[in-house]
Formats: structure tokens, sequence, C-alpha cells
């Protein structure tokens, strides 16, 4: 079954770069008519499809910090990490090379700029502590609205989709003009490698991974125990 679980994380995670960072060569590429707001609405709209296309088979994660935080809090084999983690990181690679050498020829016959925006990850001010602290938050209420819908069964999990693709296009809608939003290192990695360029990456590699961490934990610390639901007066 592991195969047939990666091959989804593959597809999911290439299509959360595809669509996403897409969007933003394609706003470059035509002068703004995708707009942010329409780059945010497509990053929730990849996650939320592609949670209802696979989401039975390999639980959906497309996000190594996600990966991460569900095996620390242990609602993911730690086997499966290293595995789920390069499927990942395969997908979000293989979307940036795509875009970046197919959409780079159609920028040069328009303009002499030969750049391409694939969506690499950089904050609004180029400080590291900014992409790092708007990363861990955003991470943290991401994991937290993740593990209510995928681990709590009082939650409606139909909805997951929703609320998880949701979370993504109301954080990036507000947040994507300070950090880019990322909340994924697979989504910051891939364009950085395609592109060549590393500046502030460990931050969007450190502060995901640290606040998924955080938001599952504290999702596990506050939520309800099956066995104390009737004994804990409105926490149920």
């Amino acid at each position: 079954m592991l195969p047939k679980k990666l091959v989804a994380e593959f597809l999911g995670t290439f299509m959360i770069v595809f669509g996403g960072c897409g969007a933003i060569a394609v706003n470059q590429l035509t002068g703004g008519a995708v707009s942010h707001v329409g780059i945010a609405i497509t990053f929730g709209l990849c996650v939320m499809t592609m949670i209802y296309a696979v989401g039975h088979i390999s639980g959906a994660h497309f996000n190594p910090a996600v990966t991460i935080a569900f095996a620390l809090t242990r609602h993911f084999p730690k086997q499966e990490v290293l595995p789920y983690i390069g499927a990942q990181l395969l997908g979000a690679l293989s979307a940036s090379f795509f875009l970046t050498y197919n959409l780079t020829p159609i920028l040069s016959s328009l303009t002499e700029n030969t750049i391409i925006n694939i969506g690499v990850t950089q904050p609004i001010d180029h400080q590291f502590a900014t992409a790092f602290y708007w990363e861990f938050l955003l991470t943290f209420f991401l994991m937290f609205v993740i593990m209510s819908v995928a681990t709590d069964y009082r939650a409606v999990s139909s909805n997951a989709g929703w609320a998880i693709g949701g979370v993504v296009w109301l954080e990036a809608t507000f947040a994507g003009p300070i950090s880019n939003a990322s909340m994924n290192p697979a989504r910051s990695i891939g364009p950085a490698v395609a592109s060549g360029e590393y500046t502030h990456l460990l931050a969007y590699i450190g502060a995901p991974i640290l606040g998924a961490v955080a938001g599952a934990f504290l999702y596990n610390y506050i939520r309800c125990d099956e066995h104390k639901e009737n004994e804990i007066k409105g926490c149920c």
C-alpha cells in the first residue's frame, strides 16, 4: 500500500505547486490577470481538491511539516515519514522544474525579462526573522485546524477539504504579501532549487516544521480524551 500512498503524495504536492506557483507565474506573464487574491484562491482550491481526491489513500499530507507533526503526535507511523517527505519533495521539484522550463521561453518571447517567477518564497523586507515568525504562526494555525478535522472524531471529516483549503486560502490572502505564506517546506524547496535562489530558505523549512509541531501538540492538549468526555464540563 505504501507505494500507492507515495504516488498520491507526489500528485497532491505536484498539483499544489503546479497550480499555486503556476498562478504566480501566469500572473507575471499576463501583467496581473490572476491577481494576488486569485493566487490565494488557487492555492486553497488546489489543497482542497487534492484532499478530496486522494485523502482516503494517503491522508493527504502534501507537506513535510504536516507529516512530521502527525508522526510526533503518534497519528502517523514513524517509518513512513521519510518516504512521505521524499514523495512530497519530488512532487514539488517536478512541478517547479516544469514551470521553469515551460514558461521561461514564453516570458522571453513576450519581454526581455528571462527570469520567471515560480513562487520563490521571500519575506517582504528580506529579513530572516520576518519569514520565520510569520511562517511559524501561519503553519501553527494550519496544523491546528488539520488536527481537528483529521484526528478528532467529533469533527465533521467530510468537511476536512473545505476547512483545510479554507485556512490556506485565508492565510495566503492576508499573509501572502508579507512572507508568501508558504506553510510548507516542500512548496518552498521546489521553486528555490529550480530557480537557484536559496536566500532565507532555512526559515521556510524550519519555521513551518516547528509551527506544525506546536499546533499539533496544542490541539492534542485541549482536546477531550474519549473516556473523560462526560467528566469535563464545557469541554465537549
